[in-house]
């Protein structure tokens, strides 16, 4: 039986950050529990009092982004007397990159989520991306930054939505056997248009769950692999006729697919700019 442990995240700002930083460390432990504490906009003696109380009670690892220095000793000194690791999750990159650009960084608390035009930015990404999903809104998808197509249950939605946080517009659009897709997407010029596609095994298996979860019994074309296999190769065909980057999603995570758009959206962009 694996051992359970404390991991306390502590923040002078929303805690996001070290949040986010905290899972991606523990995917790679997948057979590891802990227990979670999330301390957030601690920016007084008195708050990191109560935190430092917490972790004497259940001493664990230590992860924050603390900007003040006093209240960065009274975490560190809990820890060292429990020795339990302290660490400063983005002191070593803003160490690197102070040095390097030879400019010191300001210490304010939560400047990364300061109402600054990428804010907005981000927030009309997120609006745009919800009212253009599953093939909705296609009037306008020429305003869109990224449009995703494919067959369903190849996780376009969820990727979209990672997409939109990053400030990246994004549309999805279905594509059903038998079912004209939408004209604007074909005269789009400035989106990047990516297929997606799936292995035929996998995303039975997927359908499958789906309609479980949904109670539903009947056998449709939905669940029947040789409809499949037509489904998904129609798609290639059309992604290919198209000249549309294509992503394989069988054995990625929504991450890596959004990593994988980005560095497509990167090169698109970049092609536009040569042509105008």
């Amino acid at each position: 039986m694996s051992k359970i442990f404390h991991l306390h995240l502590v923040s002078d700002s929303t805690g996001e950050t070290v949040s986010s930083i905290a899972r991606s460390v523990m995917s790679q432990f997948e057979d590891t529990k802990y227990e979670e504490h999330i301390w957030s906009l601690v920016r007084t003696k008195g708050q990191m009092e109560r935190v430092v109380k917490e972790i004497s009670d259940n001493p664990g690892i230590v992860m924050y982004t603390i900007i003040d220095h006093n209240l960065q000793e009274m975490l560190e000194k809990v820890c060292h007397k429990y020795s339990v690791p302290c660490v400063p999750v983005l002191a070593r990159a803003t160490k690197a990159l102070s040095n390097y650009i030879g400019i010191k960084a300001k210490a304010i608390p939560g400047r990364q989520h300061e109402l600054d035009e990428d804010y907005f930015e981000r927030v009309e990404a997120v609006n745009y991306t919800i009212a253009h999903d599953d093939g909705a809104s296609t009037d306008d998808l020429e305003d869109a930054d990224v449009v995703l197509v494919g067959v369903s249950r190849t996780s376009k939605t969820p990727t979209c939505v990672y997409l939109s946080y990053r400030g990246i517009a994004t549309a999805n659009v279905p594509f059903v056997l038998h079912c004209p897709l939408p004209d604007t997407l074909f005269d789009l010029k400035k989106p990047l248009v990516v297929g997606l596609v799936i292995s035929p095994d996998r995303l039975l298996s997927i359908r499958k769950s789906r309609l479980l979860s949904l109670n539903e019994e009947r056998q449709t074309d939905y669940v029947d692999m040789e409809a499949i296999k037509q489904e998904i190769l129609e798609a290639r065909k059309l992604f290919n006729k198209q000249k549309w980057p294509v992503i394989d999603v069988t054995r990625k995570s929504i991450e890596e697919t959004t990593a994988m758009v980005v560095q497509l959206l990167k090169k698109h962009r970049e092609k536009l700019r040569e042509l105008d």
